[in-house]
This record gives structure tokens, sequence and C-alpha cells, in this order.
């Protein structure tokens, strides 16, 4: 009798997770959605507000995806001043957000920032692509775990379970990106748009300078003629730049400097990369090393 109640209040303890449905989640990037399924498994159910491919600043938030965030259980953004478009989704005072950048170690912090010694960047508060530091991911996925166990305590040791799994697999990776980037450390590119700082920092290329001046705004005549002098006497190699590139800025840098444009893709999920976090890295570092053979 004692062994049957024993099994019965175990049971009891399992059955309202086991059947529990999963938590709804809303990410505003698919950066986000990854790892957010990395920590919650099949615990969670996750749907990112943006497409991969769009420019995240410009992104138009439909009157479905406005539904998906409003009845979300919880809601993870990018923060800082990634997304002006925020504030307009009208959340529930009650839906919890987690604000990842909290989370991240942040570049280019000071306030404002300029550019161009006159012009202050959208990015005012910090250059809001941590993301693309993959060491990064470890402090986030603290924050979603943290997260996800308020909501829903009993699947906190899954929660961790899964967080650890995953962390040690991210470790492994960046050793060998690491190593695979070593050829390339010091190398001296320009990008196009200012997404790349944190990718640059972590794997060890330079940034010479970004072509352009705000977000989506081409350089001026004269900005322009003084990069390409620039890039000739540093003797730029590569351009990296974002799907949503101004593909004449590109041909035209190209043309008058020599140097080659990669497209590297600025989140997990574009065109045929895969959808998860780490085939992100995987895409984009074999992208460079292909460039330069």
């Amino acid at each position: 009798m004692h062994r049957l109640l024993l099994m019965l209040a175990l049971w009891a303890a399992v059955l309202p997770t086991a059947f529990a449905a999963p938590l709804q989640v809303a990410a505003t990037t698919t950066d986000l959605k990854a790892l957010v399924e990395e920590v919650g498994g099949d615990m969670v159910q996750v749907q990112a507000l943006t497409s991969p491919l769009q420019d995240p600043h410009a992104a138009e938030i439909k009157p479905a995806q406005l539904a998906l965030a409003r009845r979300a259980e919880l809601v993870v953004r990018i923060g800082l001043d990634h997304e002006p478009w925020f504030s307009r989704l009208g959340l529930p005072a009650r839906t919890p957000v987690l604000d990842a950048s909290r989370h991240a170690r942040l570049l280019q912090t000071e306030t404002p920032r300029l550019r161009l010694e006159s012009r202050s960047h959208t990015h005012a508060l910090g250059n809001t692509h941590y993301w693309l530091d993959p060491f990064n991911a470890i402090p986030i996925t603290e924050g979603i775990e943290q997260s996800l166990s308020r909501l829903r305590p009993a699947d906190a040791l899954r929660f961790k379970a899964n967080r650890e799994a995953f962390v040690r697999r991210l470790r492994e990776r960046i050793e060998r990106w690491q190593q695979e980037m070593a050829p390339l450390r010091g190398l001296k590119v320009v990008v196009v748009h200012d997404s790349w700082t944190y990718f640059a920092d972590r794997f060890g290329l330079t940034i010479l300078a970004t072509a352009e001046p705000m977000p989506g705004v081409p350089p001026s005549p004269q900005e322009l003629s003084a990069l390409v002098d620039r890039m000739k006497q540093a003797k730029v190699k590569l351009i990296l730049a974002d799907p949503h590139a101004n593909p004449a800025l590109l041909r035209l840098l190209a043309s008058r400097t020599g140097a080659r444009p990669v497209t590297l893709l600025p989140s997990a999920g574009a065109e045929s990369a895969g959808s998860g976090y780490l085939d992100l890295f995987n895409h984009n570092i074999r992208r460079l090393t292909e460039a330069l053979h």
C-alpha cells in the first residue's frame, strides 16, 4: 500500500507538466527564437515576429503578428533601439518581456555614438547585433532559462539540462570556428551596414569602415570617394554585406577597389543556412573562408 501511494504521488507530480500545453513564446527575431527553442525544447512553442532576411529596423508588424505577440505567455526581444516598432505591439501589462540585451556583453555603448565625426548613429545605446558574438548566447540562454522556469517551475530542471547541453555544444563549436578563422585574424574589411562589430571582434577581423553613414542610407559622393581611397590604401580584400544591402553600392565599391563582396547572413533561418543558431555561424564562417581561396 505504501508503494502504491508513493507511485500515485509521483504520478500526480508529473501529470501536470507531462500534459501541459507548451508555453507560447514570441521572439522579435529568429535568433532569439532559436535560442528559446534550445532551452525550452518541446516544452515551448516559439514564433518569430520578423523574417531573418528583412531589415530589422524597418520591419512592418502585421495584424497576425500583433495578435501572436499579444497572446504570448513570454515575449523575448533584442532591446536597446533594435526594434523601434516594439512599443506598437501593445502588449498586455501582464505579459512578461525578457530584454536579452541585459544579459549580453555590449559594444559601442557610448551615447551618442558618432559616425563620420558628425552624424549620430541610430544605435545610440550600443550596437544591437550582439547575438553575432556566439559567446553572448551563453548569458542570453541563462536569462531565457530563468524566465521559462518562472513561468513553468515544474520544468525548471529540464530547462536547465537543455541549456547546459546547448552550452557544451556551443563551446565546442566556438573552439572549432576560432581555428577556422585563425588565418583571417587581422584581415581588414569594410562592412556595408554596422551589423558585424561583434562577429569581427570575436574572430579577429578589423573593420576599416562602414559604407552606410546611417542604416539604409548610401554614402554621399564625397563620402564614397573618401571610402574608396581608404580601401585602396589599406588593400581591403573583402566587403561584408547583409542580404538587404544595396547591390548598386556593392558593385560600385567592388569595381573601384577590387575588393570582393561577400553576403553574410545576420540571422538564423535565412536562406539554406539552417534554422539553428549554430547553423548561422557555420554558414558565415564557411562563406568567409571560401571567399579568400
